[in-house]
């Protein structure tokens, strides 16, 4: 950890603009209002709090936040933040990252030179890995609304990838019955499940785009994530076998709900075994999925789709009732 400013090439000639690493919870105020303005500015949803930022420092994976953040600060006020870490997914070893950077500072120049400082970083981090196939630089969802962060990172070789839908369900009433297989049942997932159920997404994971290996370390940041709510979440088990073949790992996001005045669920975590699927397994957990929202109080459910899954997911979600509102993409380059 250091408190010292770092030297950044091309800065702009702003007076009192400086670039340096994450002192320790005294920036989190600052990181926090320097996201919520940014993401405010692109009319994206975002309730991220001091504590929630607390938390993720404490179970990051794949990135170390004292050295792999970088903060852009004018008069000691921060203004921007950007995040970088690396995943393994078959494609090869992915360098991603995430920035935000307040609307007061943008089209100055700062957003180049945060983009340039985190490739540089993470080019540098990649000659301390094993060689690997492919290594790609990638950057994390990117909204249809940031027009200036699609201008620079097109401008820096980046193209889109991949797309997702964000959809949305907007009522809770009239939830159509899927009845599950007479050979499964669905019963609660028990603390001594927990793991497998987590570690089972990397079942099938070659068609299932973007999936990288689980850790120990992501198993706990799991465990330990708000979003963590078992007492919502729908497991279709194998009354043969007694192992679970599908689950939606449903949550409600009590913060955002407070934030902006409404009662959403999340049908996320969606998953069915290889030799369960195409038999009307997902389809049965979504509708007990949203059942289970409404009983909690919800009034609306989304989820995000992934629009070229192999699995048509974005025609499975609209016949349980979900609308696509928006849509975002992923952005990434080869080294």
């Amino acid at each position: 950890m250091s408190n010292n400013y770092l030297t950044t090439p091309n800065a702009p000639p702003i007076p009192s603009l400086r670039f340096r690493h994450v002192r320790g919870e005294i920036d989190f105020p600052g990181m926090v209002a320097a996201i919520l303005s940014s993401t405010e500015a692109d009319d994206i949803e975002e309730a991220v709090t001091v504590e929630g930022m607390a938390r993720a420092f404490q179970h990051m994976t794949n990135c170390d936040p004292y050295q792999d953040i970088l903060l852009a600060e004018v008069d000691g006020e921060i203004i921007g933040y950007t995040r970088g870490w690396w995943m393994d997914e078959p494609q090869g070893r992915i360098y991603e990252f995430s920035r935000f950077l307040a609307p007061a500072w943008r089209h100055k120049g700062i957003g180049s030179v945060t983009l340039d400082w985190i490739e540089n970083h993470l080019r540098a981090m990649a000659t301390t890995h094993p060689p690997e196939i492919g290594k790609f630089f990638r950057r994390a969802g990117v909204s249809q609304r940031e027009t200036g962060t699609i201008a620079l990172l097109e401008r820096a070789g980046y193209k889109p990838i991949r797309y997702f839908h964000k959809m949305v369900r907007p009522s809770l009433d009239d939830i159509q019955d899927f009845p599950l297989l007479e050979e499964l049942e669905v019963r609660p997932a028990q603390p001594e499940h927990y793991r497998a159920i987590f570690f089972s997404g990397e079942e099938g994971i070659e068609d299932e785009w973007g999936n990288s290996k689980h850790t120990e370390e992501s198993y706990q940041q799991w465990l330990s994530d708000p979003h963590f709510q078992p007492e919502l979440w729908q497991i279709a088990w194998d009354v043969a076998t007694g192992k679970s073949v599908g689950h939606v790992l449903t949550f409600i996001d009590h913060e955002e709900n407070e934030k902006y005045n409404r009662k959403r669920g999340y049908t996320e975590g969606i998953g069915v075994d290889h030799t369960w699927r195409r038999r009307g397994v997902a389809r049965a957990l979504i509708s007990l999925s949203l059942r289970a929202q409404k009983a909690a109080g919800m009034t609306e459910s989304a989820l995000a789709a992934d629009v070229d899954s192999v699995n048509n997911v974005t025609q499975l979600y609209e016949s349980c009732g979900f609308q696509t509102v928006s849509t975002d993409a992923v952005y990434q380059k080869a080294f």
